[in-house]
């Protein structure tokens, strides 16, 4: 029986989001192929029609839950005021409800170790998503050059994501909690110390003519 090309596109598309929460829930290595054609209700043979890899489809998945990601960032900050919005998105990040559904949460706590591990293809791949991700949280912070907020996303990054994994790790108790909010403690106060910072330093710079 012969398909559409829309149906294969839709059929793609399912197991591609279906992997993306299967991935994050159990590892990069703690499912296999017939299990995540199973979970989008397809059997194993039908695999190679969609990929030409397990690594194909273990990229695809990834680059999905990215996206999905910074497309959440991108609509929280659409609804909060410009000094307002890397405070929302940290903490809508750092919460027990993210903590406790790694599925369909953020790729890059939920895998990064283990895509630390994988083949240079993978590696680029994930990377060229982690340095989207970190742009768009660089555009969220007003009133400082393009540099110094890309190096201030980078940290706050870095630490949002590094607290969700010591949350999961402590478990779902009160110590989890205390770490959340030790995290949520520590981005807000980077935020509120860099602004002056690059209001100070904007004042000292001279003044320039305009393009022409």
């Amino acid at each position: 029986m012969r398909y559409s090309r829309e149906h294969k596109l839709e059929t793609h598309a399912r197991i591609v989001k279906k992997a993306s929460v299967r991935l994050r829930e159990k590892g990069a290595h703690g499912i296999g192929v017939a299990d995540l054609m199973n979970d989008a209700g397809l059997t194993h043979g039908g695999f190679y029609a969609h990929f030409d890899s397990r690594e194909a489809l273990v990229i695809e998945a990834f680059a999905y839950a990215m996206d999905r990601s910074t497309e959440r960032w991108r609509k929280l900050a659409e609804q909060t005021a410009p000094d307002k919005r890397l405070a929302a998105i940290a903490e809508s990040y750092l919460t027990p409800l993210h903590r406790d559904d790694p599925g369909h949460g953020c790729a890059v706590p939920a895998l990064g170790a283990e895509i630390a591990r994988e083949s240079p293809k993978t590696r680029k791949a994930f990377a060229a998503k982690l340095e989207q991700m970190i742009d768009m949280l660089a555009a969220q912070i007003p009133e400082m050059p393009r540099k110094a907020a890309r190096k201030q996303a980078m940290a706050t990054m870095a630490a949002m994501m590094g607290t969700l994994v010591l949350a999961r790790i402590a478990g779902s108790g009160q110590f989890s909690d205390e770490i959340l909010a030790a995290g949520r403690e520590a981005v807000l106060d980077r935020g509120k110390l860099s602004r002056p910072a690059a209001k100070k330093s904007a004042a000292k710079e001279p003044a320039r003519s305009a393009p022409r």
